[in-house]
C-alpha cells in the first residue's frame, strides 16, 4: 500500500462522509474527467483534490500550477498537496464558501472540476457548493463531477432552481468503484415567444 493510499484509507476511516471514497480515483477516472480542459481553460478550480490525482493530471495538460486553485477541507491532504505540487494554490477551506472566500474575479474560471461526495451531502450544502462555483465560472465554463452512482448526484429539483444541466461524458470501469463523469453547465436562457 502506498503511502499515499494509506494516509487516504485513514482518512476514510476516520471520516468516510467526508471523503467519500476507500481509495484515491484512478489514471482513468483522472483522464476522463479532465478531458475537455485545456490550458486555455485556466484559471480552473478543484474541489476535494484528496491526494491530488486530478491536480497532477490537470498539470500534465498544460496548465500553468499557478493558475490552478485547490480547494481541500481535509487537513491531512493540505500539507501532501502543497509539498506535491508547489506552485497550485492550495486553500484551506470549505467548497461551500467558495462564493465568500472572493479567490477570483466573478466569471473568470474556465472550468471546476469536483471530487467532492455530493451524495453525502446536504441539499442546502450541495446548493452552496454549485452556486459559488457557478459564481465564478464564465458563460462558456462547465462543473465537472463525478460519481459511483447510477445517475448524477444532484437532484434535479436543485439544477433546476440553479438553472443548471448535467451532461453525462463518461464512464470508466477502470476505478473502484467504477464511475461516472458529467458536466454541468448553465441552460441558455429561455426565449419569450410573443
Amino acid at each position: 500500500m502506498s503511502r499515499h493510499l494509506g494516509s487516504f484509507f485513514k482518512s476514510w476511516l476516520s471520516n468516510p462522509i467526508r471523503v467519500g471514497a476507500i481509495a484515491p480515483s484512478s489514471e482513468a477516472l483522472a483522464e476522463l474527467i479532465t478531458q475537455e480542459i485545456t490550458p486555455a481553460s485556466a484559471p480552473i478550480i478543484e474541489l476535494g483534490p484528496g491526494t491530488g490525482v486530478f491536480t497532477r493530471k490537470l498539470l500534465q495538460k498544460g496548465v500553468p500550477p499557478q493558475d490552478l486553485y485547490v480547494i481541500e477541507y481535509g487537513s491531512e491532504f493540505v500539507s501532501v498537496l502543497q509539498l506535491r505540487f508547489p506552485g497550485v494554490r492550495v486553500l484551506w477551506m470549505d467548497a461551500a464558501k467558495l462564493a465568500q472566500s472572493k479567490i477570483l474575479p466573478e466569471g473568470s474560471v474556465g472550468a471546476v472540476v469536483s471530487g467532492l461526495p455530493l451524495l453525502n451531502m446536504s441539499p442546502r450544502k450541495v446548493v452552496a457548493i454549485l452556486s459559488g462555483a457557478f459564481h465564478y465560472i464564465r458563460p462558456n465554463g462547465a462543473f465537472y463531477q463525478f460519481t459511483y452512482a447510477p445517475r448524477f448526484p444532484v437532484p434535479r429539483p436543485i439544477l433546476d432552481r440553479l438553472g443548471l444541466k448535467a451532461t453525462k461524458i463518461g464512464r470508466t470501469l477502470h476505478n473502484l468503484p467504477p464511475a461516472s463523469v458529467y458536466r454541468v453547465t448553465k441552460r441558455p436562457p429561455l426565449r419569450v415567444v410573443r
